[in-house]
Order: structure tokens, then C-alpha cells, then sequence
């Protein structure tokens, strides 16, 4: 039964963490006055002055940051 319990709760962690890889922020970033798309949690400090997430795919975030209001009109394609 302990085999078990342990197996299914390190099933679950890993489930957990690859779903965590395939999620996006936008960050409101100071130091380049732009709106990024991170695909970590974002850390709110000095340079990054909003987040906003997290989505599940990168086409869900750059519509979202199309839409907040602080972040500039033009993104560089090479957005990430």
C-alpha cells in the first residue's frame, strides 16, 4: 500500500511540473518599456511592474497583451 501511495503522488508531481513548463505570463518590463511573454512565474521587483497569466499557449498570451492597456501598440515579432 505505501508502494502505492508513493508511486501515485510521484505521478502526480510530474504531472504537475509539466504542465507548469507549458504555461505563459505577460510582464510589464520597466528597463525595455515593453510587454514580454515569459514562460516562467514572474517575480514582480524593480524591473517587472505587472503580470498577468498564466495562459496555456503563446497565441492566448500575445492576445491578451494585445489588450492590456499599458503595454505598447507594437511588440517585436521576435517576442517570446
Amino acid at each position: 500500500m505505501t508502494r502505492l501511495v508513493l508511486a501515485a503522488s510521484l505521478i502526480l508531481v510530474s504531472a504537475t511540473a509539466g504542465m507548469a513548463d507549458s504555461l505563459f505570463w505577460v510582464v510589464g518590463n520597466r528597463a525595455t518599456n515593453r510587454c514580454e511573454i515569459v514562460t516562467r512565474n514572474p517575480i514582480i521587483d524593480g524591473d517587472n511592474w505587472f503580470a498577468d497569466g498564466p495562459y496555456r499557449s503563446i497565441s492566448d498570451a500575445k492576445l491578451a497583451r494585445s489588450t492590456i492597456g499599458p503595454c505598447p501598440n507594437k511588440q517585436d515579432p521576435a517576442d517570446h
